[in-house]
């Protein structure tokens, strides 16, 4: 029995296919802006990788024009010039044998070229990764505290940097292709990554393992700066978040305590409650400061705060925050202005 096609079903498939095929193109063509590309590599890992990727896409357009220009020769002669045996034996068996055996060796040679994981003298950074959002945690060398952040990471240009990886529940995996490779995170078990950025830039990573219904929506920002402005960062990152300046950041800080928004997310210094050491969100203590919101989802500013927060199951469905619709209009903007100024 034939049945209509639903024309809004393949509406929904084909234009979000479209506009990521345009962002994709329109991002390859931004130079100065290097987001999750192995072509464009920023570390000494991502080069070796580069140029390996580079070799692969040399060798397969070379062999797809020599076949080409094969059929071409078989279609304009119309008989054969060679036997079938030859053609078999030749490019059946010697060729795939010689060319695989040539890649084979050189990945191995190319691949003991990557640096081994090794905190020795290196920043150590641990990263977890959630339902669907990272974990980031710097260790404040002044109090041998934890600095805890989300969805994004800052690295020195030029220094060693050690990334222990592990998972908070599923399998999930770690890869910022512009730094280094592909690494698994999984639940009880520290992996390790150890990079180093050779220039200042924001790139952009991904959880390249299937872990659920966002994991599309569960991306990771490094933002690779000089040693001098990493340090002024990490410094301002020990700090407990700023006091409010006036009535309204007064009440947008009391209206997060009301909604208990600090059940699952903490502000140093304002709420600090935790479930065995941590929090099942988020610490908001410099959300402000943060390129993006919903790991990745939303550029952060104070609409889009208010916009997240009201409306989150609508954003990113499936994720573990509520939307708080039913805050009002006036109290929701108290909120997102508490929110945006802390930085």
């Amino acid at each position: 029995m034939n049945m209509p096609i639903p024309s809004r079903p393949v509406q929904q498939v084909v234009v979000p296919i479209a506009g990521a095929i345009g962002t994709l193109i329109l991002t390859g063509c931004e130079k100065s802006e290097r987001l999750q590309s192995v072509l464009h590599p920023m570390g000494a890992d991502a080069s070796v990788i580069s140029s390996m990727a580079w070799l692969l896409f040399g060798g397969g357009a070379i062999i797809f024009v020599g076949v080409m220009l094969l059929l071409a020769m078989s279609l304009r002669n119309g008989r054969r010039a060679v036997r079938p045996a030859v053609w078999l034996i030749g490019a059946g068996m010697v060729f795939p044998v010689v060319v695989l055996t040539s890649l084979l060796i050189y990945s191995v040679t190319r691949s003991q070229q990557l640096t081994p994981p090794m905190s020795q003298n290196a920043l150590v950074i641990s990263v977890t990764a959630k339902l669907w959002w990272w974990e980031v945690r710097y260790r404040d060398g002044a109090s041998g505290k934890d600095i805890t952040l989300a969805n994004e990471i800052h690295l020195p240009v030029g220094r060693p940097v050690y990334l222990a990886l592990t998972s908070d529940d599923v399998i999930h995996s770690f890869w910022v292709p512009a730094l280094a490779g592909k690494v698994d995170m999984l639940p009880g078990r520290i992996t390790r990554l150890r990079v180093t950025a050779t220039e200042a830039g924001i790139l952009r990573g991904q959880c390249a393992e299937y872990c659920g219904e966002q994991h599309a929506r569960m991306a990771l920002h490094v933002v690779a700066e000089s040693p001098e402005q990493f340090d002024a960062w990490l410094a301002g990152q020990t700090k407990p978040a700023a006091s409010p300046s006036n009535a309204l950041l007064e009440r947008g800080r009391a209206i997060f305590m009301q909604q208990r928004c600090a059940a699952c997310h903490t502000i140093r210094g304002v709420s600090e409650e935790t479930i065995a050491g941590q929090t099942l969100g988020p610490d908001l203590t410099h959300v402000g400061s943060r390129l993006f919101l919903g790991a990745g989802v939303l550029k952060n500013d104070r609409d889009a705060l208010g916009n997240w927060i009201a409306h989150t199951q609508k954003i990113k469905p499936g994720a573990r925050m509520p939307s708080f619709g039913n805050i009002d209009e006036e109290s929701m903007h108290a909120l997102s202005s508490y929110l945006e100024q802390l930085k």
